[in-house]
């Protein structure tokens, strides 16, 4: 039985293998990730104890339990049309940095570099925004939050990103392990979480999670702008679901090291935001559920999930809940590094980023892009050096991440039955362009609202980088940048 097991999958090898040489590369990467290993991986960075903790209060102190009871689930709704559709593209083409060349294949060279440069921005302030989160939460949790001035949170997000780094240059393998454990961390964490919250609640009042409360301005906080539109706050609370389901593209960015990359990688994007967002729904609404008084948690601000849980569990259940949760935040900054690194070096392996002769190599020992994991880390770091402030962060990143899913969804609308004839084991047949239409319409609209003031500077930094983009690309980039080697399969 063991030999056949052992047949089984030296085949699944030799077909990657094949289909990676289709592609136009070959096998540098350790490929040693099976299919629950994929499927953690994005698990770990989509993390409900991570964003749907740190960012509960963009969401909660805007329309308060509305947000949660409605707004998630409609949010969701939204990222699942873009994992299913993402999910075709990823088993046609099983390449690491997958977006950058599904975009390059689908719509040209010119779409993938631009895709690349998207998505991996997307990543490097997503894991920023991680990090900074998780600092903040724990300053917050423990009452430090008078001393953590933006040298000490620096110096804090700096020892976090470097530390996950070093893990990460060790190898898939031990990274693997812990991301494996942090799938199981997160579901069995919210689950019991959920449970506490339940129980020791002092009322349930299921309408909470329907009722639509103003909480801008002061009576949040001051997390939104004082506004009587509940119908723009309602919006702008959207951005903490859409920033939570992020990431799940991962499965995509380790698929030269996923066994049975073709069927693996799909599997592995849709299943991660559906979990996520069932059981991220099922966890937020059991904090709104629990709170003795909305009101006065929404007062809070940003630690108004901390003072939920303070305010029910029994000290000794709080602390341990809190440092249960900040394990799932570290590990979500951990896959959120194993992500970008494979984006960094995937773009690096073609010539698209500076310095890419270096960024590329890989460890003769631990077979990771160990440059590209190290690169990727300081960027986040100097990231946070340039906007410490969490919202926008937080906004920046998930416009960032939506516009680089949707530009090959895009290009594989118009590239259907011409450029793309070639279809993976993944293929949702005439539902593709049914479902891409909506995943298209709705990253406009969240680009829109994550645009909304307080986050304005994000408009500046989308601006910058757009143009920025543009005149690289124009002032020689095109003449440089050869792109993939292979661009067309039918």
């Amino acid at each position: 039985m063991n030999d056949d097991g052992d047949s089984q999958s030296d085949e699944l090898s030799r077909q990657d293998e094949r289909t990676l040489a289709e592609l136009g590369y070959s096998q540098e990467l350790d490929r040693d990730l099976g299919a629950f290993s994929n499927l953690a991986i994005s698990l770990s960075i989509i993390c409900i104890l991570a964003g749907g903790v740190t960012s509960f209060s963009l969401g909660f102190c805007a329309v308060g339990g509305a947000s949660i009871g409605l707004g998630w689930p409609i949010s969701c709704l939204f990222s699942i049309t873009v994992a299913l559709t993402m999910a075709q593209v990823a088993s046609a083409f099983p390449t690491a940095g997958g977006l950058y060349h599904w975009a390059a294949i689908l719509g040209g060279r010119g779409w993938g570099w631009t895709t690349a440069w998207f998505n991996l921005a997307g990543l490097v302030t997503v894991l920023a925004a991680i990090d900074v989160g998780a600092v903040r939460f724990a300053a917050d949790a423990f009452g430090w939050s008078d001393r953590l001035d933006g040298v000490t949170q620096l110096i804090a997000v700096a020892v976090m990103a470097g530390s996950q780094a070093w893990i990460n240059h060790r190898g898939i393998r031990l990274t693997a392990r812990l991301t494996d454990f942090s799938g199981w961390w997160i579901l069995g964490t919210s689950a019991a979480l959920t449970l506490a919250l339940i129980l020791l609640a002092p009322t349930l009042d299921p309408t909470r999670l329907l009722r639509f409360e103003n909480f801008s301005g002061p009576a949040g906080g001051d997390i939104w702008p004082r506004s009587d539109s509940l119908g723009l706050l309602f919006a702008l609370g959207l951005l903490l679901p859409a920033y939570t389901i992020t990431g799940f593209d991962a499965s995509a960015h380790v698929a030269e090291e996923t066994k049975g990359a073709a069927v693996n990688v799909p599997r592995g994007i849709v299943r991660s935001v559906v979990i996520s967002g069932i059981a991220g729904w099922i966890f937020l609404s059991a904090v709104v559920l629990a709170a003795p008084s909305t009101s006065d948690a929404a007062a809070q601000g940003e630690g108004a999930f901390r003072s939920i849980l303070q305010s029910v569990l029994p000290r000794p259940l709080h602390l341990a809940a809190v440092a249960a949760i900040l394990v799932a935040q570290y590990l979500c900054g951990l896959a959120t590094v194993t992500s970008a690194a494979r984006m960094a070096f995937a773009f690096a392996r073609d010539g698209g980023l500076p310095a890419s002769r270096a960024i590329r190599r890989v460890s003769p020992r631990y077979r990771s892009p160990a440059v590209a994991v190290w690169v990727v880390s300081v960027a986040a770091v100097l990231f946070t050096a340039w906007t410490p402030i969490y919202a926008t962060i937080t906004a920046v990143c998930t416009i960032f991440l939506y516009v680089s899913y949707v530009i090959p969804i895009g290009l594989g609308c118009r590239a259907i039955g011409t450029r793309w004839t070639r279809f993976g084991p993944w293929n949702l047949g005439r539902w593709y362009l049914v479902l891409a239409i909506p995943a298209i319409l709705g990253c406009v609209i969240l680009v829109l609202i994550g645009m909304q003031p307080p986050n304005q500077k994000s408009v500046l930094v989308l601006g910058l980088f757009t143009a920025t983009l543009g005149a690289c690309w124009w002032g020689g980039a095109r003449d440089r940048f050869a792109g993939p080697p292979v661009t067309t399969i039918r």
